[in-house]
């Protein structure tokens, strides 16, 4: 069934030894983006966990449509140093085969460990926006980003295929400014 959602959170109450956060319940349907929206603390990652297997659904269900592939761009993304790793190198390592919006094709070149926070950020968002997955993750994208980067952020979430679901935790709402999202205060 086309209306069948990629993603469904049903009164999940997620933790690890105990609860903190939930109940919680929304549908991603392709096209949708999703922002879990709350201050630092209040369990938007332990929610992502209950997905990701990082932490325990305590109640409800997490039900992802079955053959869906997950692109999941962590809260602090590892950069190796150790590798002299090109970023379109590192695109292609993590298949992320759509041509990179103009924000990014001046890094392309540009060694990873090179790169500045802000830009490291938003070309691991790219490697998973620019792939085939059909849902992404972004657990707080705006870490380490000025507000241009925060802008060129935004273009990426603009310019990605809308037959995917894109779920953003991030603490701070007003990065959804110009992005056509639904945004879900997530609390204690």
């Amino acid at each position: 069934m086309s209306d069948e959602p990629i993603l469904s959170y049903r009164e999940v109450v997620a933790g690890y030894a105990k609860p903190v956060v939930g109940p919680v319940s929304f549908d991603l349907g392709p096209g949708d983006v999703l922002g879990l929206v709350g201050p630092n603390g209040c369990g938007k990652s332990t929610l992502i966990g209950a997905l990701t297997g990082t932490s325990k659904v305590l109640s409800g269900e997490v039900v992802r449509k079955p053959g869906t592939t997950i692109a999941y761009q962590r809260q602090r993304p590892v950069r190796e140093t150790d590798v002299p790793l090109r970023a379109d190198e590192l695109l292609r390592l993590t298949a992320a085969t759509a041509e990179p919006p103009p924000s990014l094709r001046p890094l392309l070149k540009t060694r990873v460990d090179r790169l500045s926070g802000g830009q490291f950020q938003l070309l691991t968002v790219w490697a998973c926006l620019g792939g085939d997955a059909r849902l992404v993750i972004l657990d707080e994208p705006t870490n380490n980003m000025d507000p241009d980067a925060v802008a060129a952020l935004s273009e990426l979430l603009l310019s990605s295929r809308g037959d995917r679901a894109v779920l953003v935790v991030t603490h701070d709402a007003r990065f959804f400014t110009g992005v056509p999202a639904r945004v879900l205060e997530v609390g204690r």
